[in-house]
């Protein structure tokens, strides 16, 4: 999966995209999100029209009801302001799966115009608007873990390159990190069983470093891994990246 070539940035206005889990479980992440937006200099809006990307129905193969997402979504952000993300598997959806669901569709060009105008949140900051470092300190020792939908886009380094610029947030390595969680949207629903084991493994990838907090751009991968971590009567602290960036520059403990 590619980033795409994306249209040039106007001005500071961006419209949020929060997605479902944001919505419906981590409202903070959400909030965070729209401060450390704000903090950056955006002018941010969220359209309350807003309903999910498509992911879900495009992985399960049915990619009528995709579609119909999809078109929702492309009227609900109007261009030309760019669509900002609180989530890489959404975004991706948006960029990279939206325009393959839409091959030979007569309205095709309405979702590429969407594509090239969303970013995940800390691809926008990073590359879009310059931003490197953030500001503030987080006394923590953390690991990373970066959802699939995120291979091969901009987000792992920006999300890497942001937590080690913060002061006292010390970033582990932990083993077989590249692996999935087992999530995988639909997939933890058709294979419970399979979904399940993969996350048990990656839950005892990551205690095997005795983290502090576990920190993502996607809160679905985060939120599969707590609830296995939980039955198994581990403590599994997890924050979205903008919660830990927000509560850096204000001087919270994690």
């Amino acid at each position: 999966m590619q980033t795409p070539e994306r249209d040039p940035i106007q001005g500071r206005k961006v419209q949020l995209m929060i997605s479902c889990l944001c919505d419906a479980f981590f409202d903070d992440a959400a909030r965070a999100t729209v401060e450390v937006l704000r903090q950056a200099g955006c002018q941010v809006t969220v359209p309350s029209g807003q309903t999910c990307c498509g992911q879900a129905a495009y992985t399960a193969g049915d990619w009528e009801a995709c579609r119909q997402v999809m078109r929702h979504t492309a009227k609900v952000f109007p261009g030309p302001v760019p669509v900002v993300v609180a989530s890489g598997s959404c975004a991706a959806a948006l960029f990279h799966e939206a325009p393959i669901a839409f091959a030979g569709e007569p309205d095709l060009p309405v979702i590429q115009d969407l594509s090239r105008r969303t970013w995940e949140l800390t691809d926008f900051l990073t590359n879009a608007l310059g931003v490197d470092r953030w500001p503030g300190s987080v006394a923590a020792r953390a690991v990373i873990h970066h959802g699939c939908h995120t291979r091969g886009t901009a987000t792992r380094d920006a999300v890497r390159a942001l937590c080690e610029s913060i002061d006292g947030l010390e970033i582990l390595d932990f083993p077989d990190a590249d692996q999935c969680c087992g999530f995988g949207g639909i997939f933890s629903v058709s294979h419970p069983y399979m979904s399940t084991e993969m996350g048990r493994k990656k839950v005892a990838d990551v205690l095997s470093v005795e983290p502090d907090i576990v920190i993502s751009a996607d809160m679905s991968c985060l939120m599969h891994q707590q609830g296995i971590a939980g039955r198994l009567g581990n403590e599994y602290r997890i924050q979205h990246i903008a919660q830990v960036m927000r509560d850096a520059s204000m001087g919270r403990a994690v």
